[in-house]
């Protein structure tokens, strides 16, 4: 478990364009995961944003572990894995 905040949390950031189906998208991020559920996202049995996740992660061989923010595409949230942000081309703040 995270016991501080995410020091991205409140940015807007954009997803790696590699990442399939999220690419390139602008996530606002809230927090960590484990943060805001209280528990790890492997944990988490029929939230749809931790099963989507779970999905992806595995199709796309994300590593297992807690390093997951949750933050909201065009208002639905998601689950990203941190090696999934784009920590040099990051969009102004609206």
């Amino acid at each position: 478990m995270h016991k501080e905040k995410s020091p991205i949390a409140g940015s807007f950031m954009f997803i790696k364009s590699g990442v399939p189906e999220l690419g390139d998208k602008i996530i606002h991020i809230e927090d960590w995961w484990d943060r805001i559920s209280g528990k790890s996202w492997m944990f988490c049995v029929g939230n749809p944003a931790a099963m989507n996740y779970g999905i992806r992660s595995g199709l796309n061989g994300l590593p297992i572990d807690d390093e997951v923010v949750y933050g909201h595409i065009n208002g639905l949230g998601f689950l990203v894995h941190i090696s999934e942000l784009d920590t040099v081309n990051v969009p102004e703040q609206p």
